[in-house]
């Protein structure tokens, strides 16, 4: 087993001078580990003879709610006007003749690097949000999983937490109309995604780090009776994610067949609760917004890929007043860094609002603190972990770097502010998860052959794109 993957029956201490806890920071804090879990914390201690002593603040980590791993290849490939009405759904097209090239092997490697490049930046839970699952003109593998076990190798070989989300897509638009040629490799009728649900939990199932839960690709890729059958077949408390309300055409689209807009209909149609995650949701009238947040479910922002692809502008101050709970997600991987996701997302609702310091919440004014707790805890509802320097909680955890002037000079109550809006580079300079140590003083011990790999795909994927 990789070093990587090994849970220690021994227990483990550390010593930070600093640490953020669940109930907020503390100082000289001693906490111990055992079987991949947190086994205990002490503030105002002193380090014990035999503990790690760790340089530097130290934070939970964050579930990265929603990854299209295989996009990775093409991230920076689609920036180039070839129509002055470029759209997401010029995008796609360019997507589409990608993903053709790509083989199981392709996608485990592009997976791999992705995963590595996720836990160097302090991710280390992904949704993997999967729905690249047959040959190049569509005919299923031998094994029906073969594409989603490439994502459990490469989560396994990186060390990082998966929660895989196969994905049900089995039409082009609203009223079941035919998949195009395009999306051949993405299509499932409900019983073959029925069967590859079940493949893929007895690969997963009793996995330390990684879980299971169920995915619609969106209200135009399948029809109310297969949301039905699924919910109804699987399990009742597995997370629940869906593509919604990205673009305009969509509502329009949708309003045009079932006379309600996407988030409208899924919750007078199905029912909304704290199972769902509700991917981008960005275009939602005040009643929509209402509901996401009275539900529980929570809402999926990707802010870097919703910029790159001109989605708009998620309603976040008047979501964050009525206590609605969302995460972050890289999406199409256009950054994978946690400080832009959240900085583009509090600087969209400035400059939307011309106004200064928007999402905030009356327990906490700190907009940092803000951004970054309500990060983690839509992270673990999304992806069915719990995440956090807490007594029992999977032992994940990063340090940043104190040589940096802004890390080394902030009281902790400024921290997290200097840290998302001061700094560009990368300060995570360690990285645990389930106690091992994943990333060490800012590198996996398998990065030099994961990028070699990884340029290799590139250039091949890219050629003739």
């Amino acid at each position: 087993m990789s070093s990587l993957n090994r849970m220690s029956s021994e227990t483990h201490h550390y010593y930070a001078e600093r640490a953020l806890l669940a109930s907020g920071w503390a100082d000289n804090v001693l906490f111990s580990v055992k079987d991949g879990q947190f086994l205990s914390f002490e503030a105002n201690s002193k380090p014990m003879p035999d503990c790690h002593l760790l340089s530097g603040p130290v934070l939970p980590t964050v579930a990265n709610l929603h990854s299209h791993a295989f996009q990775r290849v093409m991230a920076g490939a689609a920036e180039v006007s070839l129509n002055p009405s470029d759209s997401f759904w010029s995008w796609r097209d360019l997507m589409y003749k990608i993903v053709q090239k790509l083989t199981p092997e392709d996608v485990n490697i592009i997976a791999k690097q992705l995963y590595i490049d996720m836990l160097k930046a302090g991710y280390t839970q992904v949704g993997e949000f999967h729905y690249l699952h047959h040959g190049a003109k569509g005919q299923p593998y031998q094994q029906r999983s073969e594409m989603s076990s490439q994502m459990i190798a490469a989560a396994n070989d990186s060390g990082i937490g998966l929660t895989l989300l196969p994905v049900l897509y089995s039409h082009s638009g609203f009223g079941g109309q035919a998949p195009n040629a395009g999306q051949a490799r993405f299509i499932h009728s409900t019983d073959s995604y029925l069967a590859l649900h079940q493949e893929c939990h007895d690969q997963l199932v009793n996995h330390p780090r990684h879980t299971l839960g169920i995915c619609f690709h969106s209200l135009r890729a399948v029809t109310k009776p297969q949301i039905d059958t699924v919910l109804h077949s699987l399990a009742k408390d597995c997370p629940v994610h869906i593509h919604i309300a990205e673009q305009q055409k969509e509502v329009q689209d949708s309003i045009t067949f079932s006379g309600q807009r996407p988030v409208e209909w899924l919750h007078n149609e199905i029912g909304l609760n704290e199972r769902w995650c509700l991917v981008h949701a960005t275009h939602l009238t005040d009643e929509e917004r209402q509901a996401i947040a009275t539900s529980q479910a929570v809402a999926g922002l990707c802010p870097t890929t919703e910029a790159n692809l001109g989605d708009g502008i998620f309603p976040g101050v008047a979501f964050e007043q009525e206590n609605g709970r969302w995460g972050i997600g890289s999406d199409s991987h256009v950054s994978l860094s946690i400080v832009e996701e959240l900085r583009t997302l509090e600087y969209s609702q400035r400059l939307r609002d011309q106004q200064r310091n928007r999402l905030h919440r009356p327990a906490q004014n700190s907009v940092g603190d803000n951004l970054f707790q309500q990060a983690v805890l839509g992270g673990n509802q999304a992806c069915g972990v719990s995440l956090g320097l807490s007594q029992g909680n999977r032992a994940d955890f990063m340090v940043l770097d104190s040589a940096n002037p802004f890390i080394a000079a902030s009281e902790s109550k400024d921290l997290l502010n200097r840290w998302l809006f001061a700094t560009n580079e990368n300060l995570i300079k360690d990285v645990f998860v389930a106690g091992n140590h994943t990333i060490k003083n800012f590198r996996h011990q398998q990065e030099e052959s994961s990028r070699l790999a990884f340029t290799q795909v590139i250039k091949k994927a890219m050629n003739h794109a």
